[in-house]
């Protein structure tokens, strides 16, 4: 069973770097919707193309703004921070207890 248990335990370490990467991304778009970038520069159009359908959905749910301010960053960090918390904390827990 400790094969699971390892198993498990590179999963939830894949999982969490792949969400802190991400929530790195939209801090990156958070950043540049504030100033005018060069929207043919590949690493723009990366981080757009990464993030949009993501924030896309979320805008789609919730259509309001406030004054202009987009809200839908801070909900992709909340919902990060839950899926670092619960998912990853768990699936640790998980495979410790397989170990």
């Amino acid at each position: 069973m400790f094969i699971v248990g390892y198993l498990l335990m590179a999963v939830a370490k894949v999982v969490d770097i792949v969400l802190l990467c991400f929530m790195w991304i939209v801090i990156a778009r958070a950043v540049l919707s504030w100033v005018n970038p060069d929207p043919y520069n590949p690493i723009v159009r990366f981080i757009h193309n990464t993030t949009e359908p993501v924030l896309y959905r979320i805008r789609q749910f919730i259509p309001f703004n406030f004054g202009g301010i987009d809200l839908s960053p801070i909900i992709v960090f909340l919902v990060i921070i839950f899926l670092r918390t619960f998912i990853v904390s768990s699936l640790f827990r998980l495979s410790e207890t397989l170990l």
